[in-house]
This record gives C-alpha cells, sequence and structure tokens, in this order.
C-alpha cells in the first residue's frame, strides 16, 4: 500500500486459502537491525509508517525514528499516523457532522464540488449519550426514559440520519443499543483490519481515534485507539494525518492473581492511583508479565478503559490466547479469529509469556496485594479502601464546614425517614468501565439475588439506576436468572446508554432534592462509572464515589458513605437480624458459573440489525440532499461561524497586546468544568437564550444535546456550577471581574463585552488544565467568547491539542513559575509577544501590566508541540487548514 516501500517490506500471507497483503515488520527489522524488542504498540506505530510511506507526509527518516527509539527508549521525533477508522458519539458527533455540513456549504459557496467534503477514513457513530435517567424503579422505567428520549432529540436524530444519507464511509448506530466502546469492543472491532484496494485483500493491525476520551478501551483487545478532540478527528476523517511525536512507553508488569473477594473496579482503581502518581500523560502504558493469562479480556478493557484516567495515551494489551477466546465469547467468524492469529505471530504483536520487551520505565504490581476500594469524592485517582471510605468522607465534609450532624425528617411514598450528612441519594450501575464486564456484573446481580431473598433492598432515598453499555447484558443477566433480583432490590433497567456516567441522571427523588436545597447537605452517589468530576453526575451531589457494581448495589442497600461497608452492618433482614456485607456478597466460583452462562450466541442476537434501530428510528423521514437545509428556527442544530471568511488570504501572526484575563483558575479544571455537559440553569445565559426562543425550562434538555448549536455553547462555556475564578472571592459558578467595570458578570457575558471592545482576553490556569473528557467544545467555546491564549502550568493532551486546533495559543509557565509565584491576580493587562516565525516549543516573553503601571515579565512556553500544529494555528485552526487545501486542490 506504501507509494515508497524504500525497505522492501511488502510481503504476502495465505490464511485458510486467502492471499492477504501487507508491509512485513521482519523486513523492517533486516534494514533497521532487531526490533523484537519494541514495544508492541510501538511496532503497530511502525507498521502504520511503513504502510504510508510516501517521502512526504511519512519519510524513510520517520521509519527509521522508531528503530531509533530502541537505543533512547524516547524521541523528540514528530510523526504522521493515519487510523483505520474514527469511532464517535452522538454529544461530540452531532457537532462533527456540523462542522462537515457547514464545509460543504462552505465548498459551495467557494464554487467547488460540496461532496469533496466527505469521509475518507470509516467512521462509526453510536448515539449513546442522550438518554437520561427520568424514571427508575419500574418494570417501565426503560420505555419511559426512551420515549422521553426520542421526543427531546428528534431534531438532532433526524440531523444525523441526513448526515448518514450524505455521506459515504459514514455508519450511524440507533439510539438503545449500546455505549460506544462496548459496541466498539464486542462488535466492530476486527483486531486484525482488512481493506480491499486494487483487487487486492490488504492486512494491518486494526487502530482507531474516538471523539471520546475513552476510546482506548480497546485497546485491552489489542486494538490501537485512543481519543481525539472532535476537530482532530474530522480532520482525521477528511484524510488528514495524525500529528504526534514519537511517544515513551511505559511497561506495566502483572503479577499473581486477584484474591477472593476483589473486583477488576477494585485492580484499575489501584492502576490509577499508581500511573497518576508514576506521571504517564503523553504516553503509552503497554501491560505485560505472567499476570496477563489470569486476567480475562473483560478485566483488561475495564483497565484500558480507564486509560485517560491515569493520563496516558492508550493502555495497551497485546494479542494473545485470551483475545483469541474473547472474539470467539462475542460471535466473531472464524476466518476474522485465524486471521487475527495468523497475522499477530508473523509481525511479532503476538504475546509470548516472559517477553520483555524495552521500554522507557516499568511498574509492577502483584494482583494479590489490591483490596476492594472505591474512588473520590472528586477525582478517579483519588483511591479509598473500602473500609477508610467514612474516614474519607468526613475529611471531605468538615474541610467544606459542613456540620456532620445535620439531618431532616422527610416522607417519601407515606413513610418518614431521616436524611443525613453523606447519606447515598443516587447508586448507579453505569458506565462501559464496568458494564462490559461480566465478572462483575453477575456480581452485582448475585448480591441483588441474596438480598432479596433476605428481603432487603434499597433505601427510600436511594435513586437507582441499571444502564448497561449494550443489549447483552440483559441476555446474560436473564440466562443466569438474575433479572428478577435486580428489580426486586430496586436496579430496573434504565436504558442502553452513558447515562449517570455522563450527567444524564435525571432529577433526584423530589422529597430528598427538596432537602438538599433546604439544608444544603453534602451527600453522595456511588457508580461504577470512570469519573467522577464535581458538578458533572449530578448538581446536587458534591461526592462521588466509583465502585464496582456488587459494590453499588451493596451502597444502595446501606443508604449511606458514612460506613464501614466490610465491617458493620448494613441492613436488617425481614426478621430483624443485622445484615452484613459478607452475607450477601457472592463467592468467585459462583461469579464463575454464572459468567459460564454467557456465550456468543447472545452476542450475535444482540448486534443483529445493530444499525437497523427500532420503529420509532425507522420512523425519522429525512430527505437526500447534499447540503443541509437549516432550519433558523431550531435551537439544537445552526450553522455554526466557523467558516465565514475562509475565502479572505490568511493574515500574518502578531503578537497579543493589552489583553484582558477572562477568568483565572486553580488546578485541575476538567473540559467539563469548560463546558458542561449536564443540565442547563435556567437564570444562565444558555437559559435564557432558550427562553427567549420559547423553549421551557423542562425541555431543555442538557448542554451535550446542543452542541450542534453554537449559540447555545458559546453561552455554556465556563458555566460549569462548581467552577472557581480566583478573580473572584467566595463565588462559585461560572462568573468573572469585567476589569473595565469592576462589575461582577456571567463569563459569557464578560467575554461579549470584551469582544464588542476589540479587547483580547487570555485565561490563567494551574495545573492540569483541560483533564477528562475530550471535549472539543473545550476549545470552541473560548475561541467563540474571544480567547486567544491560555497560560497554565500543565495542560491535558487532548485540550492542549485541541486549543491549537481551534487557533487558541497554548502557553506553559515555565521555572517553576505560576500566577500566585509571580504575583499575578487577573487584574493586570497581558502582552504576549510572537510573530509568524512561531515554532515548537519556542520560548515567548509576556508582559503582565498591572494597575498602578508596574509590570510583570515572564517567560513562558509555546506548546504547539509540531511542525503541522505551526500550520494549523496560522490558518487559524486545523479545519480552516484542511478546507483551505480542499478549495484550493478544488
Amino acid at each position: 500500500m506504501s507509494k515508497v516501500n524504500s525497505l522492501n517490506t511488502l510481503s504476502t500471507l495465505d490464511v485458510n486459502g486467502k492471499t492477504y497483503h501487507y508491509h512485513s515488520l521482519k523486513k523492517a527489522g533486516e534494514a533497521l537491525g532487531d526490533l523484537s524488542s519494541l514495544p508492541k504498540s510501538m511496532k503497530v506505530l511502525l507498521e502504520n509508517l511503513l504502510r504510508y510511506e510516501d517521502n512526504k507526509t511519512v519519510t524513510l527518516d520517520d521509519i527509521k525514528a522508531i528503530g531509533e527509539w530502541l537505543k533512547n527508549r524516547t524521541s523528540k521525533h514528530e510523526i504522521q499516523y493515519r487510523p483505520a477508522r474514527v469511532l464517535m458519539q452522538d454529544f461530540t458527533g452531532v457537532p462533527a457532522v456540523v462542522d462537515l455540513a457547514a464545509m460543504r456549504d462552505a465548498m459551495a459557496k467557494a464554487g467547488g464540488d460540496p461532496k469533496k467534503v466527505n469521509p475518507l477514513a470509516p467512521v462509526d457513530l453510536v448515539i449513546d449519550h442522550s438518554v437520561m435517567i427520568d424514571s427508575f424503579g419500574t418494570q417501565s422505567s426503560f420505555q419511559t426514559n426512551v420515549e422521553k428520549e426520542m421526543e427531546r432529540n428528534g431534531e438532532r436524530y433526524e440531523f444525523l440520519k441526513w448526515g448518514q444519507g450524505a455521506f459515504d464511509n459514514f455508519r450511524v448506530v440507533p439510539p438503545g443499543m449500546g455505549i460506544c466502546h462496548q459496541v466498539n469492543l464486542e462488535y466492530l472491532s476486527q483486531v486484525a483490519w482488512v481493506s480491499e484496494k486494487d483487487g487486492k485483500s490488504w492486512i494491518m493491525p486494526d487502530t482507531a481515534v474516538g471523539t471520546d476520551s475513552h476510546t482506548p478501551m480497546v485497546n485491552g483487545l489489542s486494538v490501537l485507539a485512543w481519543g481525539v478532540g472532535g476537530i482532530e478527528a474530522e480532520a482525521a476523517i477528511l484524510g488528514q494525518p495524525i500529528s504526534m511525536l514519537i511517544p515513551e512507553v511505559v511497561g506495566f508488569k502483572l503479577e499473581g492473581k486477584l484474591r477472593e473477594g476483589v473486583t477488576a473496579t477494585d485492580l484499575v482503581l489501584t492502576i490509577v492511583q499508581m500511573l497518576r502518581k508514576h506521571g504517564v500523560v503523553g504516553k503509552f502504558v503497554e501491560y505485560y508479565g505472567s499476570g496477563l493469562s489470569e486476567l480475562p479480556l473483560a478485566d483488561r478493557a475495564t483497565i484500558s478503559n480507564m486509560a485517560p484516567e491515569y493520563g496516558a495515551t492508550v493502555g495497551f494489551f497485546p494479542v494473545d490466547e485470551v483475545t483469541l477466546n474473547y472474539m470467539r465469547l462475542t460471535g466473531r467468524d472464524e476466518e476474522v479469529i485465524a486471521r487475527t492469529e495468523a497475522y499477530a505471530k508473523e509481525q511479532g504483536l503476538w504475546y509470548n509469556d516472559g517477553d520483555e520487551p524495552v521500554f522507557t520505565a516499568t511498574l509492577e504490581l502483584d494482583l494479590s496485594t489490591v483490596v476492594p476500594s472505591l474512588a473520590g469524592p472528586k477525582r478517579p485517582q483519588d483511591r479509598v479502601v473500602l473500609s477508610d471510605l467514612q474516614k474519607a468522607f468526613d475529611g471531605f465534609a468538615e474541610g467544606q464546614g459542613d456540620d456532620l450532624s445535620l439531618s431532616k425528617e422527610i416522607t417519601i411514598d407515606g413513610e418518614t425517614v431521616t436524611l443525613d450528612q453523606g447519606d447515598v441519594v443516587f447508586a448507579a450501575i453505569t458506565s462501559c468501565t464496568n458494564t462490559s464486564n461480566p465478572s462483575v456484573m453477575m456480581a452485582a446481580g448475585l448480591v441483588a439475588e441474596k438480598a432479596a431473598k433476605l428481603g432487603i433492598k434499597r433505601k427510600p432515598w436511594v435513586k437507582t439506576s441499571l444502564a448497561p453499555g449494550s443489549r447483552v447484558v440483559s441476555e446474560y443477566l436473564d440466562a443466569a436468572g438474575l433479572t428478577a433480583s435486580l428489580n426486586e432490590v430496586g436496579f430496573n433497567l434504565t436504558g442502553y446508554g452513558c447515562t449517570a456516567c455522563i450527567g444524564n441522571s435525571g432529577p433526584l427523588i423530589p422529597e430528598v432534592a427538596a432537602a438538599i436545597d433546604e439544608k444544603d447537605f453534602t451527600v453522595s452517589s456511588v457508580l461504577s462509572g470512570n469519573r467522577n468530576f464535581e458538578g458533572r453526575i449530578h448538581a446536587q451531589i458534591k461526592a462521588n464515589w466509583l465502585a464496582s457494581p456488587p459494590l453499588v448495589v451493596a451502597f444502595a442497600i446501606a443508604g449511606t458513605t458514612r460506613i464501614d461497608l466490610a465491617n458493620d452492618p448494613i441492613a436488617k433482614d425481614k426478621d430483624g437480624n443485622d445484615v452484613f456485607l459478607k452475607d450477601i456478597w457472592p463467592s468467585n466460583q459462583e461469579i464463575a458459573d454464572a459468567v459460564a452462562k454467557v456465550d456468543g450466541t447472545m452476542f450475535r442476537k444482540g448486534y443483529a440489525g445493530v444499525f437497523d434501530g427500532d420503529e420509532s428510528w425507522q420512523a425519522i423521514n429525512v430527505s437526500a440532499s447534499e447540503t443541509y437545509a437549516w432550519n433558523e428556527k431550531s435551537t439544537y442544530v445552526q450553522h455554526p461561524p466557523y467558516f465565514e471568511n475562509i475565502d479572505k488570504p490568511i493574515a500574518a501572526l502578531s503578537s497579543i497586546e493589552n489583553a484582558n484575563v477572562l477568568a483565572y483558575f486553580g488546578d485541575s479544571i476538567t473540559t467539563d468544568h469548560i463546558s458542561p455537559a449536564g443540565a442547563i440553569m435556567a437564570d444562565s445565559p444558555a437559559g435564557r437564550y432558550l427562553q427567549e426562543r420559547g423553549v421551557e425550562p423542562k425541555d431543555f434538555n442538557s448542554y451535550g444535546s446542543r452542541r450542534g448549536n453554537h449559540e447555545v455553547m458559546m453561552r455554556g462555556t465556563f458555566a460549569n456550577i462548581r467552577i472557581r475564578n480566583k478573580m473572584l472571592s467566595g463565588v462559585e459558578g461560572g462568573y468573572t471581574k469585567h476589569i473595565p467595570t469592576g462589575e461582577t458578570l456571567p463569563i459569557y457575558d464578560a467575554a461579549m463585552r470584551y469582544k464588542e471592545a476589540g479587547t483580547p482576553t487570555i485565561i490563567l490556569a494551574g495545573k492540569e488544565y483541560g483533564s477528562g473528557s475530550s471535549r472539543d467544545w473545550a476549545a470552541k467555546g473560548p475561541n467563540l467568547q474571544g480567547v486567544k491564549a491560555v497560560i497554565a502550568e500543565s495542560y491535558e493532551r487532548i485540550h492542549r491539542s485541541n486549543l491549537i486546533g481551534m487557533g487558541i495559543l497554548a502557553l506553559q509557565y515555565k521555572n517553576g513559575d505560576n500566577a500566585e509565584s509571580l504575583g499575578l491576580n487577573g487584574e493586570e493587562t497581558f502582552s504576549i509577544e510572537f510573530d509568524d516565525n512561531i515554532k515548537p516549543g519556542q520560548d515567548i516573553n509576556v508582559t503582565a501590566k498591572k494597575a498602578d503601571g508596574t509590570e510583570v515579565k515572564f517567560t513562558v512556553l509555546c506548546r504547539i508541540d509540531t511542525l503541522n500544529e505551526v500550520d494549523y494555528f496560522k490558518a487559524g485552526g486545523i479545519l480552516h487548514y484542511v478546507l483551505r487545501q480542499m478549495i484550493a486542490d478544488n
């Protein structure tokens, strides 16, 4: 497939009478030197370069740089990488399709063929982010939530269905089928990808990028994949390579076996804590060691899923027998399995016991040392041993100045109960992280079964949810006879989608919600998700704890996090006897017996007609057209303004002069803080905008569902109710000080005043700015608000890339500096010196002028990391760069 093939690596592989063409890593090793000790994940990158060598985007020097990596175990070399396919979910997918539709309009306006704007790489968009938990705890909850989802999202779904017809290489998995990463793991991924070109079958590693940060989940299936911003994904869809530095690879050695009663969730929370402490942002993590054979593939997928939580680009497991067994379990064709095994072994991608690749650094974990754990109350890396949870909650609450003795009597469905600090008001079995794993899902069902037999169920104040990541979960819970017990305890099916994990939690029990508002309780949620950032799960819940599905059921029964769940009684049985966790916790053998009921027939049945959708999806009628007929009255989908000046020449770069600070933030500002996905408040700028257009608060839906409308999203930028701007003392939420007048304003309102005055703005921030979800609106929103630069102590990988991709300059303090050490408070005016010769990683001088005329001068690092990014930044962003190229070529 390579246009050049300078190392003569073209080869053929025969599998069961079929011939596949490929680029041989063995032949590359003959020219570059022994590559056998190269990490498997790096071999996938090398194969990609061999296949796309064209002496332009990929050169022989790029290929040699992978070989050189072995000597130094690190590299500063930039490469251009092309994944086989792109995965999207609807929250990020809708704005991506909006952008593609707008690019078609711009192409037509420039006199070109709009159909030239078309996916060149296969795209699968899974609608999973829109279902909300409006109803719970009843047999009709699932149907009620599905109906409300279709009512709220009809406009969006109509738009996506238009996109499915208008674009080639673009498939949509309709709502109600599952979560994109679980669908990817169980159905879409091939491990060894095959494409037909020039009458030949070409085989290569299955690779992907996705518009969701948990795309690495399929690393557990040996598919090299990671999350990118929607902006970068759109460029990849249109044939633009992904520019990246050859990464460092951290080896994580797993030894031993998990103890009785310890789950994959406990393991992944331990790994997250270890790797966050080590520091793996921007790095690959690759797992190896004798412990691999003890980990079912579903456990591996759980570990890979949380790569963004430990900060890594990927958490990769190589191909072995466990991989093939999972492919068989999930109903893959034997032909696909056979070619995967043959290709992996031929290319040196197969893992053999005792393999010890060369890594940049290594860590080691004895699986037998892992203990039952949770993580919280607001970061996934803050692991808490189960028996220490009350201590952890009390410390958090007292740190906020809470009175731990606070309580209130409330009446729910005729029963009077007492709500206390630390009570669990929401317990959710949710997220692909855990619902893809039969062992923990069966364990949850077995806990429910034992509890139901004792006559115990959820506490009255606990809202519950069971939202698996695929329909297969319901199939095997039914087969094991556990669905009825889950229903009896309170965990009825609420949907097949992300739900609580992304904040689509719906309202709490009304009496509980009213009490929280009246007394300002600090209450808890317990969920089997992967993130628990402030304000993410539910606006009224301050403490959020990540836990395994069986623990979620146990905490719903206990009703509080102010308990030593391992040793204290959690309920009374029907005879008034104390019930302890050990009384309802299943043995490993009981779990294994239940898991044995899972088979390939369930997966084949669950994914039959995966692209067809239900009757309501099939009833959506759209007219076929090359360009989209925008509806000016729509509050969900609007034509974005990004490409309005695409016909004008690119202006030379020049310094940012006399900028005001729009906001000054501390550490760990997540993309949820910058661009929330959850509820829209009625008194917020976005809420006022919607009400002015006749949308009642009950119909607001969520920020995530309205990402196709830039008017809503720019108003929702920095609108998280838990965000804290250090320019304002004692104020929580999306407000700032408008420097010229001294007024306290919503950040959006201040931004519009600065824009009207022609004043550029910047953001000041601390460490880990932009961590969390791969949310392109966390860069698009600031761009539309007029932000020209961000100065932070450090960035999360995807967000830094997104900022550059939207033409916002990412700058990083040097020499241990930060705003506080430099004496800055956000009321200064800033001048940032650079010109059209800007280079990756260069020093940039900044002058901050105080109100009294004194100046603070300091140097920052330019976080434009690659030469490609320089081109993108000069063009005003990556999509502008690609569209200008398309118009020129046309």
